[in-house]
């Protein structure tokens, strides 16, 4: 209950401590499981100094608005498009609603369906109860990517889009989003590509050498992209990032509203009041690493997967589900709740993921945090 007479700081701060302290924290290295990562020393400089700023009524804070449309352009530049349409949201699931709610809106279709595979992200599922769109469910190959000619068999006159995953949430698998895109150049029906996670991983990988398909849009048939900044960006949560290719998707979305008290605008987004300094820390950010400074970072998020991987490889009683695409490594076990529950006992932050534990390098994990994961396992292993 509220107190009659408040508190000192010292002993709200106390309190504060004291129940937080049932929290893990990214920089205990003990959270394997999370997309998320502790932000970026500046994006926490920028935090404290422009937390008041309001993207939710642009008109008070026109320098943020075009920082804002600055770390869109950048953002889709990233993802080759060289004018990006679109906004900093509150995350992924915001995005996947917004760009299903734009193809909803710009299609003249009564009963409207939406193909996605099977892997897709739970958000979708948000986005059907609230635009009452039907999703129908593509299947899996053996690599746990769509099947492409069973979205194919699904495509009917209901169909408002198709979505691909680049960087699914349990393997970090990358579909054939070419092939996709195909598909919706051939019938006529926008792509949207859910790289939330992959998009900040992908572009940096493929310069280092990984073989990873094309999934942005230099394809022809992506229509719009959700990518994360608040994953492995490290801006500070919430930042995520919704693009369009056309202004006519963000246009079918905007909602007048007429009393603000920095003018009249248009909202495209879901909520109206939105944190203006999670944009301008991606914009600093953006700045601030570069290219070459984000390559370095998935370089070694990379590597630490691929070394877990092969350590995975060598152990007893467990087992790879697939080799890892992105830097996302999930194992299987028979025992696997019996495992979880040990682990996560020692304090490990892991998810147990339709009959896996899924291990993401995000970069907070280290190679020594990596290691004492695996000692732990061992150790819960021989007891079995």
């Amino acid at each position: 209950m509220i107190p009659e007479d408040g508190l000192s700081e010292e002993e709200v701060m106390g309190e504060l401590e004291k129940r937080l302290s049932l929290d893990l924290t990214f920089d205990s290295g003990k959270i394997l499981g999370s997309m998320c990562t502790y932000p970026h020393p500046l994006a926490q400089k920028i935090v404290r100094k422009y937390m008041d700023r309001n993207l939710g009524d642009p008109g008070l804070h026109v320098g943020s608005q075009k920082i804002e449309r600055e770390a869109i352009q950048m953002l889709g530049e990233l993802l080759h498009l060289k004018k990006a349409h679109g906004n900093i949201v509150s995350g992924g699931t915001e995005a996947n609603i917004l760009a299903v709610r734009a193809f909803r809106n710009v299609s003249d279709v009564e009963e409207p369906e939406l193909i996605l595979p099977k892997s897709a992200h739970f958000s979708f599922l948000k986005a059907s109860d609230l635009l009452k769109v039907k999703l129908v469910w593509a299947k899996l190959n053996k690599d746990y990517s769509v099947n492409v000619n069973d979205v194919e068999s699904k495509i009917s006159d209901n169909t408002i889009g198709i979505v691909g995953i680049a960087g699914t949430t349990g393997l970090g698998v990358v579909d054939d989003i070419p092939s996709l895109s195909d598909l919706a150049l051939d019938y006529g029906i926008p792509l949207h590509v859910d790289a939330a996670f992959g998009g900040f991983v992908i572009p940096f990988a493929k310069v280092l050498g990984y073989e990873l398909p094309d999934f942005d849009f230099k394809l022809k048939g992506v229509q719009s992209i959700t990518i994360d900044p608040h994953k492995m960006g490290m801006a500070p949560i919430p930042a995520g990032g919704i693009l369009f290719r056309k202004k006519k998707f963000v246009d079918s979305i905007s909602i007048p509203a007429p009393y603000l008290a920095g003018g009249k605008v248009s909202h495209p987004m879901i909520t109206g009041t939105r944190p203006g300094a999670s944009a301008i820390a991606v914009w600093a950010l953006l700045k601030h690493l570069g290219f070459n400074g984000y390559k370095e970072v998935v370089r070694e998020a990379m590597e630490n997967a691929l070394w877990f991987a092969e350590q995975i490889r060598a152990l007893k009683g467990i087992y790879l589900i697939r080799e890892p695409m992105l830097n996302i490594v999930s194992f299987g076990a028979k025992n696997l709740k019996t495992i979880e529950r040990a682990l996560k006992d020692r304090g490990w932050g892991i998810s147990a993921h339709r009959g896996y534990i899924r291990i993401v390098m995000m970069p907070h994990v280290r190679r020594e945090h990596l290691e004492a994961f695996l000692e732990d396992l061992r150790e819960i292993l021989a007891t079995l």
